[in-house]
């Protein structure tokens, strides 16, 4: 009989990006209706909560800890304006627009002043949220048919 392979465990970084991409896709189904669909925070564009959209960071993952994986820092954002429409055209003051309206102006400066404040999470903290994603995510998938 051959021995089993130990599974290498992931690393810390490897479980942020887990946790990143499950988060992500737990935002774009609580936004969808009932059939699937979600609203580009930026252009409003609709589209199937799976074709063609992401979850777009408000702030930046990479420029914060501290909200990188906060739900409502991330919002569906259709892929152009998620990667070139923040950089490079208007996404970016439209999706600040959509915050304000959303959590009002007083929470999205607090939310830019805290940006640089940094949280330091453990891969048992990652763990544990992408578990709880995951049983979101299950329940979500239900309510939208799939």
């Amino acid at each position: 009989m051959a021995a089993k392979k130990k599974k290498k465990a992931k690393t810390s970084q490897e479980l942020r990006q887990t946790a990143l991409k499950t988060l992500q896709k737990l935002v774009r189904l609580k936004a969808a209706d009932d059939t699937g669909y979600v609203t580009c925070v930026s252009c409003g564009c609709s589209k199937k909560w799976n074709e063609g959209m992401q979850g777009g960071h408000f702030i930046p993952k990479g420029s914060s800890s501290r909200w990188a994986l906060e739900e409502e820092n991330i919002h569906p954002q259709c892929s152009s304006c998620n990667q070139f429409g923040m950089k490079h055209g208007s996404a970016e003051a439209q999706y600040t627009l959509y915050m304000i309206d959303m959590y009002g102006k007083d929470h999205v400066e607090m939310m830019l002043n805290t940006k640089k404040n940094p949280v330091k999470f453990y891969s048992a903290d990652y763990r544990e949220m992408i578990a709880e994603w995951d049983k979101e995510i299950s329940n979500q998938l239900q309510r939208v048919g799939l």
